[in-house]
């Protein structure tokens, strides 16, 4: 199935300060208190703190914009300023905000710790490339994928069936969401 952003209307934060675009959820319709994962993609455009997600999992990824430096709660000062790369924290962790030089777009993944290990992949070698079955989402950050369902462009996502396999563009980036169950 293939999501576009434009699809995915915006809707305020948790804490109400900033507004995000939620791409997928799992399972279907889940809220907040009930996801088992959630990938969105949120506007920063003020220093307001990040909202409280106890007991989830978060990775964090730059996707246009300057960025901004956060600070952790537990000390950690985090520059979030090099496009596509994953930055993972406690989702109960108060996170300052302080942008550099404007506003931001970011990739997050979020996972229910206690369910499931989740992590973002970054995939930028053209060609065919065969997602493994914990592959649930491939977002588009960089230039055009193939799919079998069609092609997907800056802001696209595509939940990928089975044994499906998708070609990068050269100059493509995708950003791969992993989620592993954990055994019960």
């Amino acid at each position: 199935m293939i999501i576009r952003l434009s699809d995915c209307p915006p809707q305020p934060w948790k804490n109400g300060l900033g507004s995000t675009r939620e791409i997928a959820v799992h399972p279907d319709g889940a809220g907040s208190d009930d996801f088992l994962w959630r990938v969105s993609i949120a506007k920063v455009d003020s220093a307001a703190p990040f909202s409280s997600f106890p007991s989830i999992d978060r990775q964090i990824a730059l996707l246009d914009g300057n960025g901004f430096t956060m600070t952790l709660d537990d000390g950690r000062v985090h520059a979030l300023t090099t496009p596509f790369t994953p930055f993972a924290f406690a989702g109960e962790a108060k996170v300052a905000v302080t942008l550099i030089d404007g506003p931001t777009r970011d990739f997050n993944l979020m996972v229910r710790r206690a369910q499931a290990h989740g992590e973002i992949r970054v995939w930028q070698e053209p060609g065919t490339q065969m997602p493994d079955p914990s592959t649930v989402l491939v977002y588009c950050a960089r230039g055009a994928i193939d799919t079998a369902e069609g092609p997907l462009h800056v802001g696209d996502a595509w939940r990928p069936a089975p044994a499906s396999p998708l070609e990068l563009h050269p100059n493509a980036l995708a950003l791969v969401i992993r989620i592993e169950p954990h055994a019960i």
